[in-house]
């Protein structure tokens, strides 16, 4: 790809990674790397921080990735847990689900958190910046051009000026209208739902506001009303009256809508006993469902909302981009500090593209569920879920199963070039199961090791007959090899004692060897993956 750069524009000193984009998913992705002493440059084109709440649900599997960074607990503490979730129909509540520790045994993390966006971004903000990287706001990147050494990336800034950063690989973290994936001229299928929605946060009392998720399901329409921190902090998601989106003309575009709190159907907040004390933030949207052909071209990778975008169903946007970060951010790092080939970061698009796939599909048939006209989805939607719900969700099975999709603790890639062996129920590809310290000396947890983000073989339970020419494959790569003593638990996530788990820096099974003291077959797995 060329673009074309003015003459007298001078190229600046360069960087490894230049990330365009400071929104959750690249402040991740530049604090990985800058934990791994990559030369990280950061990139903003808004010249101050968002001051409202957009995505709020942080997942489970995103805190086990910050807590390898050491940022989970003061996320956590700026959070609140969500204690439950109500479906209504119709004003009466047909079905309660306890959250609580609703994944207790699968993750240190049982719960779902609910963070404002713009609160997140602040304390992803600060420990980039404690990290040695400024944020660079109000730099808008304008144009690159790329080759087998790198980038040039054309930037304006925030005095009128203009210049070229030279960088190995650019990650265009730029959300839904990338200037970098449009540069790339990469496809981005896929389509737009018909209804017009709002996003408000306020205060609120009632029923509606007591800390606990609502979901309102009528004839017309639908509501979420998911609880912040702090006494009747409420963000609310729903439907706007299709009569005032009529009468709006550029409503059909959402911005430069004149619409307001007033074009809203009261009655699906009066349904669960919300009532509104002040109103702070009020927006209209349009929700997207697509997924980009590719996730990158070259030295150039596209990630978070850059590369899907999704309905809000689940909570799950921001918290595929972190993964998308956290994927990518460990392989550039393995390729620069030159332990790995550069064919390692063919992987970030094999393994995140299919899930993001399979997450746009899913998430895309409940959204409809949920807000398609017509007289049989409206039956389906307020007679037909409501009871399934309850049905299922009362059980500890159920709730398990919802924790499970929900917490992206079951996204896997078996199907990665990375993946290499299996045993029993646990395949290569497959995230680390979470084991308690019940049978760990210091008491703890098998994810305490995972900090060290780096390369990592596990045994559980007695370790088999050759394992010390293992260990001595091991310290020729430097990957220790840490031994658990086995506990009932193990057996329930999947471990087979003695077995060897090879585990990447991101907590997922890269080789599963179930006989353990096979050293020739982990050095033909590093072999094929690795320099050293």
């Amino acid at each position: 790809m060329q673009t074309q750069f003015l003459d007298h524009a001078m190229p600046s000193d360069p960087c490894q990674v230049l990330i365009a984009g400071a929104g959750p998913t690249g402040l991740a992705l530049a604090l990985w790397l800058a934990r791994a002493g990559v030369r990280v440059r950061i990139v903003e084109r808004e010249s101050s921080p968002p001051q409202t709440s957009r995505a709020i649900a942080v997942q489970a599997r995103t805190l086990e990735l910050y807590r390898q960074l050491g940022i989970a607990d003061p996320i956590i503490a700026a959070g609140r847990t969500l204690d439950a979730l109500n479906v209504w129909v119709r004003g009466h509540k047909v079905a309660h689900v306890p959250f609580g520790d609703i994944g207790r045994g699968r993750s240190g993390y049982p719960f779902v958190l609910m963070l404002a966006q713009d609160q997140h971004e602040r304390l992803l903000t600060a420990a980039v910046e404690e990290a040695g990287i400024s944020v660079q706001r109000g730099v808008s990147l304008t144009g690159f051009s790329f080759d087998d050494d790198g980038v040039q990336a054309r930037l304006a800034t925030p005095d009128g000026g203009s210049e070229v950063c030279a960088a190995r690989y650019l990650a265009g973290c730029d959300g839904a209208r990338s200037i970098v994936r449009h540069a790339l001229k990469i496809g981005f299928p896929g389509g737009t739902y018909g209804h017009l929605f709002y996003v408000a946060d306020l205060q609120a009392a009632g029923p509606g506001a007591d800390g606990q998720l609502h979901i309102a399901l009528d004839d017309a329409g639908f509501l979420g009303a998911f609880p912040l921190k702090g006494t009747g902090h409420v963000r609310l998601i729903g439907t706007v009256r299709a009569d005032a989106v009529a009468a709006e003309p550029s409503a059909a575009g959402a911005e430069g809508s004149t619409l307001t709190w007033d074009d809203v159907d009261q009655r699906l907040l009066e349904s669960v006993g919300l009532r509104v004390r002040e109103m702070q933030w009020f927006s209209t949207y349009h929700v997207h469902h697509r997924v980009v052909e590719h996730f990158g071209q070259g030295p150039v990778f596209l990630l978070g909302d850059a590369a899907h975008i999704h309905s809000p169903v689940g909570g799950q946007g921001m918290n595929t981009g972190i993964g998308d970060a956290f994927n990518l951010a460990w392989k550039l790092a393995e390729v620069l500090r030159g332990r790995a080939p550069a064919s390692l970061l063919d992987t970030y698009e094999q393994e995140r593209r299919a899930f993001a796939r399979r997450l746009v599909a899913t998430t895309d048939r409940l959204f409809t569920l949920a807000t398609r006209d017509g007289a049989i989805a409206r039956w389906v939607r307020t007679h037909a879920v409501p009871p399934t719900i309850a049905r299922v969700f009362s059980t500890d099975r159920g709730r398990q199963f919802l924790f499970a999709t929900v917490s992206q603790t079951r996204i896997r890639y078996r199907p990665s070039a990375l993946s290499h062996g299996h045993a029993g129920a646990l395949h290569a590809g497959d995230r680390l199961p979470w084991l308690d310290g019940a049978a760990d000396a210091d008491k703890n947890d098998n994810y305490a090791s995972l900090g060290a983000r780096r390369w990592q073989a596990h045994v559980y339970g007695q370790p088999k007959p050759g394992i010390e020419a293992v260990e001595a494959a091991c310290r020729r790569r430097d990957i220790p090899l840490l031994k658990r003593a086995w506990q009932p638990s193990a057996a329930e996530a999947g471990f087979e004692p003695g077995a060897l788990y090879l585990i990447r820096p991101d907590g997922y099974l890269g080789f599963v060897d179930p006989d353990g003291g096979v050293a020739d077959a982990l050095e033909a797995y590093l072999g094929r993956h690795f320099f050293n």
